[in-house]
């Protein structure tokens, strides 16, 4: 049996990763009081849309997991650190199309401060409106 040495930043990995998929598994679907608002997204987008977003996030993230678990305090092969390091970034530059671009600079944000509005208006922010668009606080989050 092989020993693992499992390190702590390993161990803040997974706890964090988990705390993501919980977010993805019911932000949408879960009331979360201030923070969300469940029926103004559900009256953007279709059942099987939200469907399927929960899905290929979570999915996203158990994968994650998965491969974390797998090689916990174990040397992690190449390939396996390029993911961890590659998969996260895609997501990142996601959320900085999808929110900070359109915020702070205003690119995309004609088509997306509508839906968001509907979506988020809402909810908890605390970030001021800047081109239309105001990040709510379970997003800055």
């Amino acid at each position: 049996m092989i020993e693992r040495n499992i390190r702590t930043s390993e161990k803040f990995l997974l706890i964090s990763y988990f705390f993501i998929l919980l977010f993805m598994l019911f932000h949408d679907w879960i009331s979360l009081g201030v923070l969300n608002d469940i029926d103004a997204v559900k009256s953007v987008n279709s059942q099987k849309g939200l469907i399927m977003t929960t899905f290929i996030n979570s999915i996203q993230i158990v994968i994650l997991i998965c491969l974390i678990l797998l090689f916990v305090g174990k040397r992690y092969p190449i390939w396996a650190k390029l993911w961890l390091i590659i998969h996260p970034a895609c997501i990142f530059i996601g959320i900085l199309i999808s929110w900070w671009l359109p915020y702070f600079f205003g690119i995309g944000a004609d088509e997306k401060a509508e839906n968001y509005a509907m979506m988020f208006g809402d909810t908890h922010a605390f970030l001021p409106i800047r081109n239309g668009i105001q990040p709510n606080t379970i997003h800055v989050l």
